[in-house]
Parts: C-alpha cells; sequence; structure tokens
C-alpha cells in the first residue's frame, strides 16, 4: 500500500477512515479481509456473512466501499449488488471471486461500477484497490 496515497487521502477526509463492508459468506476470508483492512488506519471495517446481511448493513449503515464475493447461499453476490446498487447506484464495489464465471462477472459489471479482484488476493493488492477507488471518489 502507498503510505503517501493513505495520508492524503486521511488528510482530504479530515482524518476520518474510510468505512468498508467486506461480503463474503466464507468466515475465513471475512476474516482475512477485515484483518488487512484493520492493518492502516485509513479503514473502518464491517463484515457481513452474506447477500442478505449486506443489504441490511447498506441500508442502516453508510459505507464508503463494499467488497463482495459473488458465488454465496441464499442471496448471491449478484442479487445483493443489484439490491445494493438500487439503493446507493455511487456507492463503490469491488468483486473480490475465486470461482466465478466470466458471464457472472460480466453481469455483476453491467450493474455497474464493479471492479475485480481475483482470489487469492495479497494484502497489497486490497488495499491498494480501496485506495484507488477512494481516490476516485473523492476525486
Amino acid at each position: 500500500m502507498a503510505v503517501m496515497k493513505a495520508h492524503d487521502l486521511m488528510r482530504k477526509r479530515n482524518g476520518r477512515p474510510l468505512r468498508i463492508l467486506v461480503v463474503d459468506d466464507e468466515e475465513n476470508v471475512r476474516n482475512v479481509f477485515r484483518d488487512f483492512c484493520r492493518s492502516s488506519p485509513l479503514f473502518d471495517v464491517v463484515t457481513a456473512q452474506g447477500g442478505h446481511e449486506a443489504i441490511e448493513l447498506i441500508e442502516k449503515e453508510k459505507f464508503d466501499i463494499v467488497t463482495i464475493d459473488l458465488v454465496m447461499p441464499e442471496v448471491s453476490g449478484l442479487e445483493a449488488i443489484e439490491a445494493i446498487k438500487a439503493r446507493k447506484p455511487h456507492l463503490p464495489m469491488v468483486i473480490v471471486t475465486g470461482n466465478a464465471t466470466d458471464n457472472l462477472i460480466l453481469k455483476a459489471g453491467q450493474l455497474g461500477g464493479c471492479r475485480v479482484l481475483h482470489k487469492p488476493v495479497g494484502i497489497d493488492e486490497f488495499l491498494d484497490e480501496l485506495i484507488d477507488l477512494a481516490e476516485e471518489k473523492l476525486g
């Protein structure tokens, strides 16, 4: 992660961390991404174990970026993205997936404003993607 970028973002945000929602049905994956975020004061992270919980959290809380897996039981990532975009159309999202098909990723991208990371994802790649999205958002 570029330390200067993180410091610049914190200054632009008057010291307020970015609120990140990490959505994945696999607890160990959620925990790894949560820990990645916690490694920097730039991020305040909340996790959700699936699409339904993510939609509920989006309705109650404000987030700056959502990371989401596509292949999840009950409410899929695709369904969750559609519901989230209906409520918060400008909320940046990062799809983090290990086994989604190209067609599924394409459908998610058509819902708007989604970037894609393929698992396994390292800490630098993950945090750099969040910082890049935040910089775009703050323009």
